[in-house]
């Protein structure tokens, strides 16, 4: 089972296993890991996952390397979420100003035969990404 990891408000660094079942079926549950009652994903492809940590933006049929960040579409219009520190971070909001708010979650994005598609993280990936998740976390919640 591929796994992706979930990154909450509060700096909780999760894994879970990448959904089962049909693209929208997939979907909702990713959604609903989001939580929040998130009904609408945004692929969001932060600049800091990629300059500062190392990641790549290619993307491959198979054993794709190629992370992105999903965040609940219509954060800006729920008053009730709060900021998520890793993903302003990544997403460099301290440049632009515009926030991320809200649980974050990051996918593996793989060419199919129907386009590109969310996958479960490549292993080697996984557990580079989780490592510096969890050291970002760490640092996020000692200021």
């Amino acid at each position: 089972m591929s796994k992706i990891i979930k990154v909450s408000t509060d700096l909780k660094v999760t894994v879970h296993d990448f959904p089962q079942g049909t693209i929208r079926e997939q979907n909702r549950q990713l959604c609903e890991l989001i939580g929040n009652g998130c009904e609408m994903i945004e692929h969001v492809m932060p600049r800091r996952l990629y300059n500062e940590l190392g990641h790549t933006t290619e993307i491959k049929r198979k054993a794709s390397k190629c992370v992105a960040m999903l965040v609940d579409e219509e954060f800006l219009f729920k008053n009730e979420l709060q900021f998520n520190p890793i993903g302003c971070y990544l997403y460099e909001t301290d440049k632009h100003g515009s926030p991320i708010m809200g649980n974050i979650l990051f996918v593996s994005d793989t060419y199919t035969g129907d386009g590109i598609t969310f996958s479960g993280i490549e292993e080697e990936t996984f557990n580079k990404l989780y490592e510096q998740l969890k050291k970002l976390a760490w640092k996020a919640g000692t200021k």
